[in-house]
């Protein structure tokens, strides 16, 4: 018992695992369901192999892999241990990076820093390993090299060495050589080639060739550099060459090894350079030649020398090595002593790299998988594979799994590797198909009981397949009995369940109970005791036979319970008795490699109980021997057919007995059959012989033998060689047509018969020729394949079979196709003329008998019910012909007629079209689509063509005066219903038909059409163009009119365009009017151009129609320009002391701005530089100049700088060159002063110009009188004295001085005398001089005096006795040294010397250089941009200025600097922020350096933040949106930049941002407001000098437009819920808040009732039938609001009251309920439709009608009388009734109601925006409101919101604004009939479609109907505004541009009543039609008005007349000038004030 509890206990571990295990397991698949994208795991960053670092740096290795569910990273060891953190040394971050940190050297250890790692990923899907990663931690330590001396015979090439240390040789590499004088030598790729005589080789040895005795002299050092720190140092020791003279001749030798064979191994990376040395010596000097072994051979071959390979004296050295450089090389050394070679062994190692494919793959149970693993690089020594991290023990590139298991699938990796380096790569195997191997799902447990109650063991296992189960005991298999009983059934989830059943249980019926659950897919099993109290028991164990060789495992059956010992005994000796044997307490024995001779025997089984009651049993084991098979083979020739064949098998090992056979290709062979002999001729040898052997004797033969122990065999293939024979032979076959026909022909034979198909040549055998390959018809595999058979298919066949054994097979068939009835034309046509007789006639080919019958129409055709038709066969050769017969024939025989064929094999059919052919009817709806000038644009419907195609259509024509016989034709082909009819006359009536001809005839004419045709685009160029340059950036251009006869038409004005020249950019054109005064020159000027450069200008003129053709182009140049850049690559040299040559390259062309004319080199002594009165100036047309009369020895500065006609361009940047040094001047002064009786001191000053640098002085002295040698003395240069000695007393000596430079010795002093003497009077040998001292640097005075007695020496200081302090002092030669000289030390300095004898004295000069004290900075203007600053030097500075740097910052910003010359007294600081702080401080510097700062300046530019706007100005309300006029807001003088909207309901606390970012020329509409809501509105308006915040209250307007109240709280603020106050004596439940809006209501459709019976009756009165019903409904049912919805607004008080703001600047008003902005409808194409109002809110949509030009209509109808033609909207005169008319609106507006247009635009100035006040009706006139010049065309009610509505009658005056000529910019200038200054005509409508005349011109001035009511005017309005309007779109500057001029005014001078206005001229020609696209807004909500404004209209052709959508619609002039003069003009024309006019929609915001 004690023994069996660990195992109990181990078991239940196991189960408690294995059920954890599948729980998670069964969650991962749950959250991973089994998807195709899960996937094992692969490495996206996998580490390199070498991973090396320092321990002052540390490492880290990433590892990154991907794969579902992502991998789990872990770092393993070589070994597979994992790896785990070491504190301090190794740490694995979260990240699955292995980091390494920095660490100290006396914490190294090997195996954390010198070890291999790797990674390994895994998920559910198995594991990957990366390649291996070689870590390295190099720690700091102290290395040195060293270069010993070479040993080298003379003439013969050294090579030093670079010794490195062993431990840092891997990180150490040589950079350099050098010797001792710093000469450094470069490697290869330094040197420009391989011949210099020092050379690096890439190993880094100095390789020094043809060494001579000079070369001992040098010592060399080698500089290393350590790759991990990057440190360099040069080698401790120096070496040198020890050159050796040869001493006779010297054979070859190899340095060092005597003349022994050597080779060395070389390794070196792809693509590095490589050294291979050959260290011989000879003498004389050797040859060096390389040779290389061809691979695999002895065999040898020179190496090629090129640019690559290249050979140094003997080392070889190759760059970019590649593999195929790898390999043996010999090295060859001969001399004529003798000769010696070396070997070295190259290899060039590429990185590793593999790849396995495929990289994933699924295969399903049992079926093969093949990975083959790919690699590349050098040297590749294993290739490895593994399994999920395991190794496989496979070592081939090839990984084959026969067939594929469970266990197979998961992650495979190849690794191939050296000794380097190793790499990898991964696949993923996938199980296909479903199958699960079996799993135990239930089972029972371990048991222990008394013997007696019966025993029920139960096991339930899963799987798919399902599997089977079966029980154990003991490892024998249950069988049923009486008392055992097994069963087993299958659950409904596929679930086996057995069960064990034991009936009354004994003692002995204990044991191991296992329950084995079997599949093809795998086998699970489980197994647990059952104890069964009783004696010891041993079930009986069978004999157990074993291979030898094999591991014996029995365990002893023991039964009974508790059982105290299980022992195991051989011979009654208790087991183990050897090492081979192993016993285990649970009775299991095992004996390992088991033999015959040792363990063979009986063993015995003894179990025990504590009682001392024990059991025996006994297992016989015999060991067996398999048998083995001795290898035979057949020989290598090929038997033929008809050979003897015998053979041997002989078994060498085995027990007997033994069963040997043989198989041939696995079947069992036996004697007798198929020729075979097999005879045993002993017990292990068995012999097989064929007599002669055929083509079935080939094959695979197999001897196998068998005995108990197993079974062996060997194999080996026998070919014979056998001729063809037929497998399957082809016989005669027959297809049908059409079918795919297939005619085997197959042939056996060894080698494979080729099997050949050939075709008889005719309709008989004899001649065959090869098949032609065509689509059809191929052989594959000896099968001849005829696709799609025909009868030319037809013939007999011949079948070949040869493989050149014998003469081979061949047989000939007949293919014969059979064919159904065919018809050769399917479908053809038949034409008759009507009443004339026809036959038609259908021939089928086929197999006869043939039927054949006709059809009509696919109805049968029976001559029996017609006896018009008659049926006639003819049997012909090939088939059967068919004839119908048609008597008479009619119209309605135009049929498809069909005539079927039937024969036995199918059946065809074909048709015959019959046409009856007749004359056409006539063209009918003929209607003119278009019309021009010069021609028409016709359509018609095409007319009954009588089965004859139109030939042609012939359009006639004439003047409307002419006859029809004077007519002109024009032919249109009769494919065609539209022509176009050239060659009219422009204005010219025209009548027009048309006649329909075909083959039989002609129809009659088609009713006669009239038509007027248009005027035309002038088709002449303008003339006289000229182009003159003005100035730099300027043309003017000059031009006539073109001839009169090309006008076409009134010109309106002209298209200038212009371009650069010679590019392929498009013209920019500018719009002229045109001058009407007779003959005048018209002119405009293109600024802003470039600097002289060539434009192109052409000119069109354009009426209103269109533009005209462009005149040719005149070139021109604008004016010259400065050069932009300097000449470049300018460059000095000096020629001379005295001259210098300067040259330079002229600048780019494209900068020179002009023609270069000259350049200026600008020159000056460096040191005077500064100075501009200084420099000289040398003008020259070349390149280069020489500047001559320089100072000698002088630096030079120079500048150069082109010129062109416009002046002198930009300086080049200064450049200096030095002037040659010359002889020197003659020193200035000499002095000879008495030193005593035989000594005179000379002293001198130095050469003013020393013209170089002095080197020495020379004096020169010479007794007077005799003729004495003159005596030189030379003296250093820094002496300025010599004692002259050894001189006679009282003789007078003469002395002078020159000075020399390195040129020479210059000019002699003057000479001076002087005689020695005893009396020495004092005397000061210096001279007088001025010093200058640098601030702060020390300056010593000289006073060098000489006399006898030795004078007193005194210094006076600007005339001050000196006396010593801590920075004056006297030096004892009699200088004075002043330290750290400051500015007060300038001045004269007087050196007194005084003896007894004399006295004498000088004075210096001390002059101190110091940087300049602070300049005086005054602010002299502000702007509120720049500053201007005024500057002055301080009035101390003595050294010279050169200038200024100022400095200055912004309040909170960063100091920024700007240069000032030091002549400019001021200097503007522009580009600032305005209205903003600023400090401003100015430096002066000079050469000593910057000077001082002045006191800083305080200042700011001019502006102000934000001033707030007027609320009426600023805010406009509407129902549910409010639009923001930001033009309202004053700058304060700064621009604004960006205003901040944030708005709330009153009762709420947050505010919500709308926008944080709209720009301040823009209107901003407030979308999605509720109406009649109280809200606040904050608006933070931004500039650069600060913000503003402005808050204000409004309420949104109800949905009909009307103001609600303002509702106080008692403190100012709305309550929306507060409740009206009531008076006392008032009832509860009459709460005004419900009483009210009834009452309204109430009102309201009171109202509604009346307005809808006025117009009712007005219907009547009307008889709106004249015109189109439909177009009645559209008017009714568009309006949106009725007469009762007008309020008088005269009292000023009302409109405050209401919460009113009169709108500042409308264009469309915001859509109530919708959450899109005005450009957002407008791109939506909300139109309203025809029949109804789809929507109270629709906007138009200009793109719903793409082309806007129309053809125009006459204008709206006047009631009575005059009518005001030009009048809008509300200009409205008429009689007190409050009635007028027009026709489809029936609103009213009363006399002196004040109301405001809403949905029109007054953006000019909003402030002018008034209401108008309606007038009494005066003298019953009552104009029209409606858009009188222009016809809406009908069916487009939807132009709801037109453009041209004028608004409102301000002062005339009220848009004139200055124009940049200075002229008046008029625009829409009103009439000057009127002056009444309460009404006047407003609105720049045209703003948005028309450059501004910017220079006087009136932009469409009003017409000026001349009324005679002063009160009355008409508005300055475009009457196209809504129709043309659209297309010009373009977002000009309002307030025009250069040079663009307004358009010609037009309609001023016409009758006003005329009713026929002109079209408008065409767009501007610069205006792009691309850009036609609306406004795409990011955001609804953040879109202004002002974006509206710059949204594009539809294109529209220039002069196309668009035809109305309903022809009947359509009205010529002629037709509405009559309907006018009736009052019929329909009202489908006049609609546009649907919205505009008096009837408001609810979105219009006014008060009612």
């Amino acid at each position: 018992m004690a023994y069996m509890m660990p195992n109990e206990r181990l078991k239940w571990l196991t189960l408690c695992a294995a059920v954890v295990v599948l729980a998670s397991v069964g969650n991962t698949l749950a959250a991973n369901p089994a998807d195709s994208d899960q996937k094992g795991p692969v490495f996206l960053k996998e580490p390199t192999n070498r991973i090396d670092f320092s321990n002052s740096t540390g490492a880290e290795i990433e590892c990154k892999s991907s794969g579902n569910p992502m991998p789990e990273i872990i770092w393993i060891r070589s070994d597979g241990t994992a790896v785990g953190d070491v504190p301090g040394l190794r740490q694995i971050s979260s990240d699955g990076k292995l980091v390494f940190p920095p660490f100290r050297a006396e914490d190294y250890r090997q195996e954390v820093h010198a070890q291999v790692y790797a990674c390994l990923a895994r998920n559910q899907f198995g594991s990957i390993i990366s390649r291996d990663v070689h870590v390295r931690a190099v720690v700091q330590q102290f290395y040195e090299s060293e270069v010993n001396n070479e040993y080298v015979i003379r003439g013969n090439s050294a090579v030093l060495k670079c010794s490195i240390p062993s431990f840092v040789a891997d990180f150490v590499q040589v950079v350099s050589w050098q010797d001792e004088e710093g000469q450094l030598y470069g490697t290869l790729e330094d040197q420009q080639g391989t011949d210099g005589k020092y050379l690096v080789l890439p190993s880094g040895e100095l390789h020094i060739r043809e060494v001579g005795p000079e070369d001992g002299y040098k010592s060399y050092q080698c500089r290393t550099k350590h790759r991990l720190t990057g440190e360099t140092r040069l080698s401790a020791t120096k070496g040198r060459l020890v050159i050796t003279e040869p001493v006779g001749s010297v054979s070859p030798q190899f340095s060092g090894n005597g003349n022994q064979e050597h080779i060395t191994l070389t390794r070196v990376p792809l693509n590095q350079s490589v050294t291979l040395m050959c260290p011989a010596q000879a003498y004389p000097v050797p040859f060096f030649r390389w040779y290389k072994f061809i691979e695999g051979t002895t065999r040898k071959q020179a190496v090629v020398l090129n640019d690559r390979v290249k050979q140094v004296s003997g080392t070889l050295i190759i760059k970019d090595a590649v593999v195929e450089d790898s390999g043996k090389y010999l090295c060859v050394v001969n001399n004529s002593v003798g000769g010696e070679s070396v070997e070295t062994v190259l290899t060039v190692t590429a990185p590793l790299s593999a790849k396995i494919d495929p990289p994933t793959q699924t295969i399903d149970f049992g079926r093969p998988a093949v990975f083959t693993c790919q690699y590349t690089g050098n040297p590749i020594k294993t290739v490895s594979w593994m399994k999920d991290g395991k190794a496989m023990g496979h070592s081939e590139p090839v990984l084959r799994i026969e067939s594929v298991k469970k266990e197979d699938k998961g992650m495979y990796q190849c690794f191939v590797r050296n000794d380097q380096e190793s790499a990898e790569a991964s696949a993923e195997l996938k199980l296909g198909g479903r199958f699960d191997p079996p799993v135990i799902r239930q089972a029972f447990q371990e048991e222990t009981m008394e013997p007696g109650p019966s025993v029920f063991l139960k096991c339930v296992a899963g799987g798919n397949p399902t599997p089977e189960i079966s029980w154990e005991l003991d490892g024998k298999k249950i069988a049923n009995n009486d008392r055992f009983q097994v069963g087993q059934y299958v659950t409904v989830n596929g679930d086996v369940v057995s069960y064990l059943n034991i009936t009354s249980v004994h003692a002995n019926d204990g044991g191991l109970y296992k329950c084995i659950a079997k599949s093809k897919v795998g086998v699970a099993e489980h197994s647990a005791k059952l104890n069964v109290y009783g004696l010891p028991y041993i079930r009986q164990m069978e004999k157990k036979a074993i291979v030898a060789g094999e591991t014996l495992m029995v365990t002893c059956p023991v039964a009974g319970y508790p059982i105290d010992s299980i022992v195991w005994e051989r011979d009654n000796r208790a087991l183990p008795i050897n090492r081979k044997q192993k016993v285990f307490p649970n009775g299991t024995l095992i004996i390992e490699n088991v033999e015959r001779n040792s363990d063979q025997a009986t063993y015995t089984c003894v179990a025990k109980n504590q009682e001392g009651y024990s059991a025996r049993g006994s297992l016989e084991v015999q060991v067996m021997v398999p048998p083995l098979v001795l290898p035979f083979n057949f020989g290598s020739e090929i038997f033929n057919m008809g050979d003897v064949l015998g053979i041997n098998c002989v078994v060498l090992k085995g027990d007997l007995p033994l069963e040997i056979h043989w198989t041939l290709n696995d079947a069992v062979i036996e004697t007798g059959l198929d020729g075979f002999t097999v005879m045993q001729l002993n017990s292990r040898t068995s012999y097989l012989s064929v007599d002669a052997l055929e083509a079935k004797h080939r094959g695979v033969y197999s001897c196998i033998a068998q005995n108990m122990a197993g079974e062996a065999k060997f194999a080996a293939e026998l070919q014979v060689n056998v001729p063809p024979r037929w497998i399957l032979e082809p016989t005669d076959k027959a297809f049908a047509q059409g079918s795919d026909a297939k005619v085997e022909c197959k042939a056996d034979g060894f080698p494979k018969p080729q099997v050949t198909w050939k075709k008889a040549v005719g309709d008989t055998p004899g001649e065959y020729k090869d098949l032609k390959k065509s689509d059809n018809i191929r052989v594959e595999e000896g099968t001849l394949h005829i696709d799609n058979i025909q009868k030319t298919n037809e013939g007999y066949y011949l079948c070949e079979a040869i493989n050149g054994i014998g003469s081979g097979l061949s047989a000939v068939i007949m293919v014969s196709v059979q064919a159904p009835p065919e018809f050769t034309e399917k479908l053809r046509n038949q034409t008759a003329r009507r009443g004339e007789p026809a036959v038609l006639q259908c021939e089928a080919k086929g197999e006869k008998p043939i039927g054949i019958l006709w059809n009509m129409n696919n109805m049968r055709l029976d001559p029996k019910n017609d006896n018009r038709y008659t049926i006639r066969e003819e049997i012909l050769s090939a088939g059967v012909m068919s004839s119908l017969s048609i008597k008479r024939t009619e119209r309605s025989d135009s049929a498809l007629f069909t005539c079927v064929a039937t024969n036995a094999f199918g059946s065809d059919d074909a048709s015959i079209n019959m046409i009856v052919q007749e004359v056409p009817e006539m063209p009918y709806a003929l209607k003119v689509l278009d019309k021009s000038g010069r021609s028409v644009q016709l359509s018609w419907a095409q007319p009954y063509d009588g089965n004859s195609p139109l030939n042609r259509y012939i359009i006639e024509f004439k003047r409307s005066r002419a006859s029809w016989d004077e007519i002109d034709r024009v032919m249109v082909p009769g494919h065609t219903t539209e022509a176009q009819v050239q060659k009219l006359s422009p204005a010219t009536t025209y009548n027009i038909r048309i006649v329909a001809e075909n083959e039989i005839g002609s129809s009659q004419s088609s009713e006669a059409v009239t038509i007027i045709t248009a005027e035309e685009a002038p088709s002449g160029k303008p003339q006289n163009i000229k182009v003159e340059p003005v100035n730099q950036t300027t043309l003017r251009v000059t031009w006539k009119p073109p001839a009169r006869s090309d006008w076409n038409g009134e010109i309106l004005g002209y298209y200038v365009g212009y371009k650069l020249s010679n590019t392929n950019s498009s013209y920019i054109f500018e719009t002229i009017n045109f001058i009407t005064e007779e003959g005048k020159e018209h002119n405009l000027e293109l600024n802003n151009l470039r600097v002289y450069t060539q434009y192109s200008v052409v000119i069109q003129a354009f009426n209103k129609i269109g533009a005209g053709p462009l005149s040719d182009e005149e070139k021109q140049f604008t004016a010259e320009g400065t050069p932009s850049q300097p000449p470049s690559d300018t460059a000095c040299t000096t020629l001379t002391s005295q001259t210098i040559r300067v040259s330079w390259v002229s600048p780019p062309l494209e900068s020179a701005n002009g023609v270069i004319k000259t350049y200026k080199v600008v020159y000056a002594p460096s040191d005077e530089w500064y100075d501009e009165t200084k420099r000289h100036y040398k003008k020259t047309a070349s390149s280069d100049t020489v500047l001559h009369g320089l100072k000698k020895y002088t630096n030079y500065t120079m500048q150069v700088l082109a010129t062109t006609a416009g002046g002198d361009g930009v300086r080049s940047v200064p450049i200096h060159c030095q002037t040659e040094p010359d002889v020197p001047e003659a020193p200035t002064d000499v002095k000879a002063l008495v030193m005593g009786n035989a000594a005179i001191l000379v002293s001198w000053r130095p050469p003013a110009q020393p013209n170089g640098i002095i080197t020495q002085y020379t004096v020169y002295s010479k007794a007077e009188g005799a003729e004495t040698e003159t005596k030189t003395q030379k003296v250093p240069h820094y002496q300025m004295s010599f004692e002259a000695t050894e001189l006679e007393k009282n003789k007078p000596y003469e002395f002078w001085v020159t000075a020399s430079t390195t040129i020479g010795e210059g000019q002699q002093s003057k000479s001076i005398v002087a005689m020695p003497s005893d009396q020495v009077p004092a005397k000061i040998a210096s001279f007088d001089d001025t010093f200058t001292a640098t601030f702060k640097e020390d300056a010593k005075m000289p006073c060098l005096a000489v006399g006898a007695p030795q004078p007193e020496i005194t210094w006076k200081i600007k005339g001050v006795e000196f006396s010593a302090n801590d920075r004056m002092r006297l030096l004892p030669d009699g200088s004075l040294l002043i330290k750290s000289v400051n500015r007060q030390d300038a001045g004269d300095y007087s050196c007194h010397a005084e003896n007894s004898i004399a006295k004498d004295s000088i004075t210096h000069k001390l002059i101190v250089l110091a940087p300049p004290q602070s300049p005086h900075v005054t602010l002299s203007a502000t702007t509120t941009d720049a500053l201007t600053v005024r500057l002055k030097p301080h009035e101390g500075d003595t050294a010279p200025l050169h200038g200024y740097t100022l400095h200055y910052k912004p309040e909170f910003g960063e100091w920024e600097t700007a240069e000032v010359s030091v002549d400019s007294q001021k200097h503007n600081i522009e580009n600032l922020l305005c209205g903003s702080r600023y400090q401003v401080y100015a430096t002066g510097f000079n050469n000593i350096g910057a000077g001082e700062a002045s006191d800083i300046l305080n200042t700011r530019t001019k502006g102000q933040k934000p001033k707030l706007p007027e609320k009426p100005r600023f805010i406009e309300v509407s129902s549910n949106s409010v639009s923001l006029h930001f033009k309202a807001w004053k700058d304060g003088g700064c621009p604004m930049s960006h205003f901040v909207v944030e708005s709330k309901k009153r009762d709420q606390l947050e505010w919500n941002q709308i926008s944080n970012n709209v720009k301040p020329d823009n209107n901003y509409v407030v979308l999605d407001l509720e109406p009649a809501t109280w809200y606040n509105l904050r608006i933070t308006a931004h500039n650069s000098a600060g913000f503003t915040v402005a808050e204000y209250d409004f309420a949104t307007l109800t949905v009909t437009g009307g103001t609600i109240a303002p509702l106080d709280d008692g403190m100012g603020h709305g309550n929306v819920h507060a409740r009206i106050p009531m008076p006392a004596w008032m009832p509860e439940w009459l709460d005004l808040n419900f009483m009210v809006p009834l009452i309204a209501t109430v009102v309201v459709v009171a109202v509604g009732i009346c307005v809808v019976c006025v117009a009712l009756s007005r219907r009547r009165s009307d008889d709106m039938r004249g015109g189109q019903k439909d177009v009645y409904y559209d008017v009714v049912y568009n309006q949106t609001m009725g007469p009762g919805a007008t309020l008088d607004k005269r009292r000023p008080d009302l409109r405050d009251e209401l919460g009113y703001i009169a709108p500042p600047n409308r264009k469309l008003p915001p859509v109530p309920g919708s959450n899109y902005n005005t450009c957002d409808r407008i791109k939506r194409g909300t139109v309203i439709s025809r029949g109804g109002l789809r929507s109270n809110h629709s906007t138009w949509d200009p793109r719903r009608n793409p082309n806007l030009y129309e053809e125009l209509k006459a204008p709206p109808v006047p009631m009575h009388g005059n009518a005001n033609i030009y009048g809008h909207g509300g200009h409205a005169h008429g009689n007190v009734e409050c009635h007028y008319r027009h026709p489809g609106m029936e609103d009213e507006i009363c006399p002196y109601a004040t109301f405001h247009l809403l949905g029109f635009r007054e953006e000019m100035d909003p402030t002018k925006a008034m209401n108008f006040q309606t007038f009494p009706h005066q003298n019953g006139h009552t104009p029209v409101p409606g858009h009188a010049g222009t016809m809406l065309p009908p069916g487009h009610p939807g132009h709801v919101h037109s453009r041209s509505g004028s608004q409102s009658m301000p002062r005339a005056n009220r848009y004139q604004r200055k124009n940049s000529q200075g002229g008046q910019s008029s625009i829409y200038t009103p009439a000057p009939e009127y002056d009444d200054p309460a009404n006047c005509a407003e609105e720049d409508q045209y703003r948005r479609y028309t450059r501004v005349n910017s220079q006087g011109g009136s932009l469409y001035s009003g017409p000026g109907p001349e009324y005679d009511d002063p009160a009355n005017c008409a508005p300055e309005e475009d009457q196209y505004g809504s129709q043309y309007g659209g297309p010009y779109g373009q977002p000009y500057d309002h307030y025009g541009s250069r040079g663009s001029m307004g358009r010609r005014s037009i309609g001023s001078a016409r009758n006003p009543g005329n009713g026929s206005p002109e079209p408008p001229p065409p767009p501007p020609r610069n205006h792009d039609m691309s850009n036609s696209s609306f406004n795409d807004s990011k955001e609804s909500n953040e879109i202004s008005e002002a974006e509206c404004d710059r949204d594009h209209g539809p294109r529209g052709n220039y002069g196309a007349v668009k035809r109305s959508p309903q022809p009947k619609d359509q009205r010529t002039t002629e037709e509405m000038r009559k309907l006018i003069e009736r009052n019929e003009a329909g009202p489908k024309q006049l609609q546009l004030q649907q919205t505009n006019g008096a009837g408001f929609t609810a979105y219009d915001t006014m008060a009612v």
